[in-house]
């Protein structure tokens, strides 16, 4: 049986006892045995590896050591002390059985089975320089394949350039163009897939060795897309079909019935989908857009995946689309429900908004007895807390007067900052943690640690200036 040990903070030992011993009576989970040391400091979060090493200087008969989530630095130094594994647990004690029940370990995104293709629209418009920037970024998001989009009735003179560059840093390339010579031109420009071909212009795909996107000559036909698809199958061709998403009223449902009717007729080839129609062209955050078309995508076994990122509202579709498609390939590989892989989508609102109620809060405020804030979020609203007591408020402009920190620029600061998130975090039900960013899910910013501490240290530097002034004007005073 495996037996662990648990640090933590003087706030947190108590509720971390309770939360473990309720673990332990769950039957579903595997028994273990369980050690918490309180390490010294009020709060867990301020641990860090090397005080931890002071402190503790080594473990007997514990099979691994779990630390605080907002643990930082590095643990290597800690494991190599003590000759056991260190792992940090979750950011929050209350998501400690959701932990457990991953056995500690996140799942495994780093498979899928679906290829990217990520369309520059506006490639005519920017330089083969510009060109590649976009490039490098969708790449960076997750992209597989970047997609030329050519402009109706705009020259793209700068087209094969642009190609032979991206296939110079080692991109896969497609042109996606509504005129033949184009097309023609991309392939023989080295161009790997080109978008699109249909039973009359299929005889591009003759003269080039790029792969096909194959589409219906006339919008709906999927009779005109088999005759296309028949045609490749016969000469042993490699393609891709796409039956086209159509947005919503103007066909979109009919488009998922021929998708659905393609994959039954041929289960074995190649399909994409376009998703920019439904993440483009709807007033929606692009998430969930993204969320329930991948889910379809999965059941169907949809291999390519046409995005788009245009509309600001949808400029992180790229990247959701790659997320998804690692959670909708897991949660079928698992023959489970796609909840609880990643919170890449979840941008707006978390599962789990507010992990502790009022009254538990009230409880730990009453164990405070030095002056620091500290700032929590339940239902009911932001709680702000110290040993002079707590306050409970909606608005944080109603917090300023009990606050009593008009004389402490760097401390109002800190404090309006912390509280404009802890009240956006209670507006949109997300889960707030003093100190750190809110999570916006794939649009999340990476924390600034200097940053949040660098106000202070021009704050003190202000009133260490303040002091000698004023101490320089009381002297001349005397001397006068």
């Amino acid at each position: 049986m495996n037996r662990l040990l648990f640090l933590t903070g003087k706030l947190a030992e108590h509720s971390l006892h309770q939360i473990l011993q309720s673990i332990q009576a769950d039957s579903k989970q595997a028994p273990f045995e369980y050690e918490v040391k309180q390490i010294g400091v009020s709060v867990a979060a301020l641990m860090t590896p090397p005080l931890i090493a002071r402190r503790l200087p080594q473990v007997n008969n514990i099979d691994k050591v779990i630390l605080p989530g907002l643990c930082q630095g590095d643990l290597a130094p800690l494991e190599a002390q003590w000759g056991v594994p260190v792992e940090r647990g979750p950011k929050d004690l209350k998501d400690l059985p959701q932990y457990f029940g991953q056995q500690g370990k996140a799942p495994d995104l780093t498979k899928h089975s679906v290829t990217i293709f990520a369309e520059i629209v506006d490639a005519p418009d920017l330089s083969v320089e510009q060109i590649i920037a976009k490039a490098n970024r969708f790449r960076q998001q997750g992209a597989d394949v970047i997609d030329l989009g050519c402009l109706p009735g705009k020259a793209f003179t700068h087209m094969i350039a642009a190609v032979q560059a991206l296939k110079a840093e080692g991109f896969q390339v497609s042109v996606d163009s509504m005129r033949e010579e184009d097309l023609l031109a991309a392939g023989k420009a080295g161009a790997d897939y080109l978008l699109s071909l249909h039973e009359k212009s299929l005889w591009i795909a003759e003269e080039v060795s790029s792969t096909p996107i194959l589409i219906p000559a006339k919008p709906g036909s999927l009779a005109s897309l088999q005759r296309a698809i028949e045609h490749c199958l016969k000469r042993g061709r490699a393609f891709i079909a796409d039956p086209i998403l159509d947005p919503i009223h103007f066909g979109l449902t009919d488009s998922i019935v021929r998708y659905h009717k393609l994959r039954k007729k041929y289960p074995e080839i190649a399909i994409m989908m376009g998703v920019g129609n439904l993440t483009e062209l709807t007033d929606a955050d692009t998430t969930g857009v993204n969320a329930m078309l991948f889910g379809m995508i999965s059941e169907l076994n949809i291999n390519a995946v046409l995005a788009t990122s245009v509309s600001p509202h949808a400029i992180e579709a790229v990247a959701e689309a790659d997320v998804a498609r690692r959670i909708m390939y897991r949660a079928q590989q698992d023959k489970r429900l796609p909840r609880g892989y990643s919170n890449g989508l979840l941008g707006l609102h978390d599962r789990k908004p507010f992990p502790y109620s009022a009254k538990e809060i009230m409880e730990m405020a009453s164990q405070i007895k030095d002056p620091s804030f500290r700032i929590m979020v339940s239902e009911e609203g932001v709680h702000v807390y110290n040993r002079d007591g707590i306050q409970h408020e909606t608005d944080p402009y109603r917090f300023y007067a009990g606050l009593k920190v008009q004389d402490d620029a760097s401390h109002a600061f800190y404090l309006g900052v912390e509280l404009a998130r802890a009240q956006i975090a209670w507006q949109l039900k997300k889960r707030y943690v003093q100190d750190e960013l809110l999570e916006w899910g794939v649009a999340s910013a990476q924390q600034n640690t200097q940053a949040k501490v660098a106000h202070r240290e021009a704050s003190i530097k202000e009133r260490l200036e303040k002091a000698r002034s004023d101490k320089d004007g009381n002297s001349t005073t005397e001397t006068e």
